[in-house]
C-alpha cells in the first residue's frame, strides 16, 4: 500500500509546526518517533490512531503539558519551550478526562479560566459560550451537580474562554449524548469559520469523515500518513460493484480472469473491486463480457470505502511505508 508522507508547508501557512519530535518515557518506551507535522491555519485536522498509538502524548507535548525528548514545536509562531506562556495562550485544550473544580459554579470556573491567561473580564463572551453549549441555564450550578455530558460541555467552555487561535479536542465525543455531539460539532464549524484552527482526536471515525479538512494517522508513535481527506479517500479508497445473478454460478469463467471478481456465497453474486482512482470504463467492459458469456444479472449495487475502512487498512498494514 502506498502512503502519503507528511509534507511541509510554508511557515506562513502553518500555525502549528512540529519537527523531529520524539518522546521516550522512563523505562525506555518510545511513545513518539521523529514526528514532523504542520497544521494549517483555520483548518479542522483529525488525528486518528488506535489506543496507545501516541495521539494524547502528541497533543500533550504540543500543548506544553509534557516535555519532548527531542524535537521542537511552535504554536502561532511561539516556541512551546522557550516562549511557553505565549504559545500556551494561543491554545485551548479539551482533555479526555473529566476534571474540573467540583465546588465552583459553571460561571465562576469558566470565568476563572479566562483570567488565568491574563484576559480581562468579558461577561458577554462567557454568556455566548455558555449559550452555544446549552449551559446557560446551568451557569449557577456547581460542577458536582452536573451530569458527565454537562461536565464535558464545561471543559469545552473553559477551553474557549480565553479565545484561543488553536483548539485541541482530545476524544471530545467520548461518553457524551447525541445532543451534545451535535451542539459541539455545530460550534466547531462556527469556530473554524471564524478562523480558529481545530485539532481533534476521535474514535467516531464518521465524525472525522464529516468534519475534517485533513487527516493524520498515527501508529505506534509514527505519523504514517497526512493528507487532505478527499485526496486520501481517492488514493486509498476502493470501489465495489456487486451483481446479483439470475442463475447461480459454480466458478468464475476463465474468460473473466482479467477482472478481480469474487464469487459470493452459493454463487449468487459477483463482486468487482477496483481502486477509486481507476477509470470506471472497466465496468462497461465487464458488463459486455458478462453478456457475451450469457451471464444475466437481476440487480447491481455499487459502494465506496469509508474513511473507517481506510483507517483500518492503514493501522493493520504492517508493510506500510511512506513514499
Amino acid at each position: 500500500m502506498s502512503l502519503t508522507a507528511p509534507h511541509s508547508l510554508a511557515s506562513s501557512d502553518s500555525i502549528v509546526c512540529v519537527r523531529g519530535l520524539s518522546k521516550t518515557y522512563a523505562g525506555g518506551f518510545q511513545a513518539l518517533k521523529n514526528v514532523d507535522l504542520d497544521i494549517r491555519r483555520g483548518e479542522i485536522f483529525a488525528l486518528l490512531g488506535p489506543n496507545g498509538a501516541g495521539k494524547t502524548t502528541l497533543i500533550s507535548v504540543i500543548c506544553g503539558m509534557s516535555n519532548a525528548t527531542t524535537g521542537t514545536v511552535t504554536a502561532d509562531g511561539h516556541d512551546t519551550v522557550r516562549d511557553y506562556r505565549s504559545a500556551r495562550a494561543a491554545i485551548g485544550l479539551v482533555p479526555q478526562e473529566l476534571h474540573t473544580d467540583s465546588f465552583e459554579t459553571v460561571w465562576a470556573t469558566v470565568s476563572f479560566s479566562r483570567g488565568l491567561f491574563g484576559k480581562p473580564p468579558n461577561p458577554a463572551l462567557i454568556e455566548k459560550i455558555l449559550k452555544d453549549l446549552s449551559l446557560w441555564d446551568k451557569k449557577d450550578n456547581k460542577i458536582l451537580q452536573l451530569s458527565g455530558g454537562m461536565k464535558r460541555r464545561v471543559l469545552i467552555a473553559k477551553a474557549l474562554s480565553h479565545e484561543p487561535k488553536i483548539l485541541f479536542l482530545d476524544e471530545p465525543s467520548a461518553g457524551v449524548d447525541v445532543e451534545l455531539r451535535h451542539d459541539m460539532w455545530r460550534l466547531v464549524r462556527q469556530l473554524r469559520d471564524g478562523g480558529t484552527t481545530i485539532i481533534l482526536t476521535t474514535h467516531y471515525i464518521e465524525e472525522a469523515e464529516d468534519m475534517a479538512d485533513r487527516i493524520g494517522v498515527i501508529r505506534k508513535g509514527e505519523l504514517i500518513v497526512v493528507e487532505d481527506k478527499d485526496v486520501l479517500m481517492r488514493k486509498l479508497g476502493k470501489k465495489q460493484l456487486t451483481l446479483t445473478l439470475q442463475q447461480p454460478m459454480e466458478r468464475v469463467p476463465e474468460s473473466l480472469a482479467r477482472w478481480p471478481l469474487a464469487l459470493g456465497k452459493q454463487g449468487q453474486a459477483l463482486t468487482y473491486t477496483f481502486d477509486s482512482q481507476q477509470e470506471d470504463t472497466g465496468i462497461a467492459e465487464l458488463l459486455r463480457a458478462l453478456a457475451a458469456q450469457g451471464i444475466d444479472f437481476k440487480d447491481l449495487h455499487s459502494s465506496e470505502s469509508s474513511l473507517e475502512d481506510i483507517f483500518v487498512s492503514l493501522v493493520h498494514d504492517t508493510k506500510a511505508a511512506t513514499t
